[in-house]
């Protein structure tokens, strides 16, 4: 059984909590009682307010604390005089909350180490402080920091429902809910959970050594220095090389381990060592976990994806698109530069338009096109512009800045994916040039795999659409949900993590937030 005490599981056993036998806590090897009752014991609901007076820190539960005595008045975390090993079960992973990316703290640890390890004496006590640290604990590992802090990350994609609030009272009056699937994290979260203990185990056993700059521009193959033996021990510490030869001759072995470096970095493939390839080596075991668990917090965030959707991450420059739980398309993209951040939410794709115009917007218009006409009253024929109905928009065409085709999901941010003529931009490691919306490389794909599935068309039909020359749009029959995040960190499903650069400059913030 998975360390992390999912939902399904825990409300699951609440359900039948009242047939389950006593047992021993483990670690412990005596019972932890109290005085004699049974498990219909009435909890008194009077001393919840003198409770939370006491536990302050626990506060904000002291709503669904009441709410759940008050449906249900019996003892819940108790079988006769004994705790439950699900309550210990529970006491067990909040004493792990370092292994979710979190910080080991928990509110009044003291008391509660009487109650699972001591001699405590007030049940009433005990109940409150349990079922206040399962609601603790619930909201931490599942639901993370408020709405309004995410926000202030740049965050605005929504989560439906938060689970920490409803899961618990809801389940114990209505059994029939047990049968359905009940929300677990984001898949991502568990990859990242793989990838925090490796690079743990990497810190127990001290981490990495700095490599020294070099003094050239960069070292080619075949070299022989002393800093490609740094560069080799840095490398099979983090996994990339499988061993440390201690060669000090930059070999093909070593040429592998830095490009799979690279590639798990979103660097550019050069075949070189260079001062930029040790700044990333030189970024520190504990930065990295740190970055692990920022993201791991991001994770708690996203609702369970649907059977098929489109996602962008920003720090990666990359759009894939999910058919089922595989991966089915993959395209890199350009994205808002530091000025124009492309904003983090999610929409759904209702339309593809062929041969769009572009309509300019208003700000680009007044702070770039207008005095650019000012300078060249040419500049609206040379770029194939128009004015229409005291607005510039550009002409369908190969030229057009949106490319031949966009892709529209309605949001208040007026994003869209589109194509690009700028082709060339793709070739750069950093790719935040637009100025909020999203170019994508592979567009002409994007459109054929949609069209084909919404429309039945070839790949020919989709092509010929592209360069008809005439704006034409078409309604989707089946929306396509569409999540535009931003994750500085990611990882397979054996925890190679991958890193990207925080173009945003976000990660500093949310990790003040949890540490």
């Amino acid at each position: 059984m998975k360390n992390t005490l999912h939902i399904a599981i825990i409300t699951s056993i609440i359900l039948n909590i009242c047939f389950f036998v006593n047992v021993n806590l483990e670690n412990k090897n005596k019972k932890v009682s109290f005085p004699r009752c049974a498990n219909s014991e009435i909890i008194d609901t009077n001393k919840i307010v003198g409770f939370f007076e006491h536990h302050p820190e626990y506060n904000e539960f002291k709503s669904d604390v009441r709410k759940l005595y008050y449906k249900n008045n019996h003892l819940i975390w108790h079988d006769k005089d004994v705790i439950t090993k699900f309550a210990s079960m529970l006491f067990k992973s909040a004493n792990q909350l370092n292994d979710e990316g979190l910080p080991q703290y928990i509110p009044y640890k003291e008391e509660l180490d009487q109650v699972f390890y001591g001699n405590s004496k007030n049940m009433t006590d005990a109940e409150l402080l349990i079922s206040s640290l399962y609601f603790y604990y619930i909201k931490k590992v599942y639901s993370g920091i408020s709405k309004e802090k995410r926000m202030r990350t740049g965050w605005f994609l929504t989560k439906e429902k938060e689970i920490y609030s409803t899961g618990i009272d809801t389940l114990l009056f209505n059994p029939e809910l047990k049968k359905k699937e009940m929300t677990e994290l984001f898949s991502q979260y568990y990859s990242l959970r793989n990838g925090l203990k490796k690079y743990k185990t990497i810190a127990e056993k001290g981490g990495w050594q700095k490599i020294d700059a070099i003094k050239d521009k960069s070292i080619k193959f075949g070299t022989i220095s002393t800093l490609i033996t740094q560069v080799r021990t840095r490398l099979a510490t983090e996994g990339y090389l499988i061993g440390d030869s201690g060669k000090n001759e930059f070999d093909d072995d070593l040429l592998n381990g830095i490009s799979n470096y690279q590639m798990h970095h979103n660097l550019k493939y050069d075949s070189l060592i260079t001062n930029k390839l040790i700044t990333s080596l030189n970024v520190s075991v504990e930065n990295r976990i740190k970055s692990i668990s920022v993201n791991m917090e991001r994770c708690r965030w996203v609702d369970i994806s649907p059977v098929d959707y489109i996602a962008i991450n920003i720090p990666s420059y990359k759009l894939f698109y999910f058919k089922g739980n595989d991966l089915f398309f993959i395209s890199k993209v350009v994205v808002g530069k530091e000025l124009n951040k492309t904003v983090v939410f999610k929409g759904e794709i209702n339309q593809i338009i062929f041969n769009p115009y572009w309509n300019v917007p208003q700000s680009i218009l007044v702070k770039e096109i207008m005095p650019a006409i000012n300078k060249n009253p040419n500049y609206l024929l040379q770029h194939h512009m128009e004015w229409h109905n005291g607005k510039v928009r550009q002409k369908p065409g190969k030229d057009n800045s949106l490319g031949l085709v966009k892709f529209i999901f309605p949001n208040s941010n007026n994003i869209y994916l589109h194509d690009t003529p700028q082709k060339s931009l793709f070739n750069q490691e950093k790719r935040a040039f637009s100025h909020g919306c999203i170019r994508v490389e592979k567009a002409c794909e994007l459109a054929t795999i949609i069209m084909e599935s919404d429309y039945g068309w070839t790949e020919l039909q989709t092509i010929s659409a592209m360069n008809s020359g005439k704006e034409k749009g078409y309604l989707l029959r089946r929306k396509i949900p569409v999540y535009i995040a931003y994750f500085t960190a990611w990882a397979d499903l054996q925890g190679q993590v991958s890193f990207y650069e925080d173009i945003y400059q976000r990660d500093a913030l949310l990790a003040n937030m949890i540490f």
